[in-house]
């Protein structure tokens, strides 16, 4: 009679436990739940290494960029193209060769604060998401974080609603109140490769920044988010990349990005053909 009473309540636990996971996996705050877990997760682990002075897993060999450059087949001076992941905790550094770009070096974010989401307004602490352009005037050598460049937040698309902030950085350290801190040693990298990239003629470069790898699956699992219109909206963004391996051109037309498969000519807008196509 006990060893039945004792496997009925084991297998109640058993239930009890499938079920708990089973909201986790699949609910929507299960789901945020398992998104947060994961950034805390990430956040300590990176700011462990940092703190002990080593460098945080998947850097890549600072000491041999030019070797790593040559093991490509590029050089110093090339386009660049930079994409960031915030669940990944991820910043894609792609250079161009031969009309496409390739993926040079992936680099781990140390820290980045706040949630999925874009940044709303000046104090809310969320690092920002969309499309960015940044040019020479955006960099700054003499950061408090070591060196930085300014993504250009708020863009058109943010103040078209009406999102406030300033000072959002790609910059070194690893403490944020909306940037991307990246480490002395990494950004110290970046700058290397991207202010050679505008001293050799590329006028600005673009940055694409998600939440996540705008996968399919990855979407649909976050469908209820209340960001989930706004993340629908970056995918064709993401997907034009994936495809082309050309930056596509981005533009803000009545609020909404509307993105080109390819980099328009000058004087080309591209917004009332898209914007008619897509009312």
């Amino acid at each position: 009679m006990m060893a039945d009473m004792v496997r009925q309540a084991v297998g109640l636990l058993i239930v009890v436990a499938l079920f708990g996971v089973g909201f986790v996996l699949f609910s929507p705050d299960g789901r945020q739940l398992l998104d947060r877990g994961s950034i805390a997760l990430k956040r300590f682990e990176n700011h462990w290494y940092y703190r002990n002075g080593q460098p945080l897993p998947g850097t890549p060999d600072l000491a041999k960029l030019d070797a790593r450059l040559a093991a490509q087949g590029l050089q110093l001076g090339a386009p660049v193209f930079l994409r960031i992941f915030k669940l990944e905790s991820v910043l894609e550094l792609w250079m161009e060769k031969d009309g496409h770009y390739r993926l040079f070096a992936t680099y781990p974010i140390c820290l980045w604060s706040g949630r999925l989401g874009p940044k709303l307004s000046e104090g809310d602490l969320q690092a920002p998401e969309g499309f960015y352009t940044v040019g020479s005037e955006q960099l700054n050598p003499n950061s408090r974080w070591h060196r930085s460049f300014n993504l250009g937040f708020p863009n058109e698309f943010d103040r078209a609603h009406g999102r406030t902030g300033s000072l959002l950085m790609v910059h070194g350290g690893c403490q944020s109140i909306g940037c991307y801190a990246m480490t002395n040693d990494v950004v110290d990298e970046l700058w290397r490769i991207v202010t050679a990239a505008l001293a050799g003629g590329q006028p600005s470069f673009q940055v694409q920044i998600f939440p996540f790898r705008m996968t399919d699956v990855k979407l649909a699992a976050r469908e209820s988010s209340p960001w989930s219109g706004f993340w629908a909206e970056l995918k064709p963004g993401y997907d034009a990349f994936e495809q082309s391996h050309v930056p596509p051109a981005v533009n803000v037309c009545d609020g909404r990005y509307v993105i080109e498969d390819k980099p328009l000519e000058p004087g080309e807008t591209g917004c009332p053909a898209k914007a008619a196509h897509q009312s």
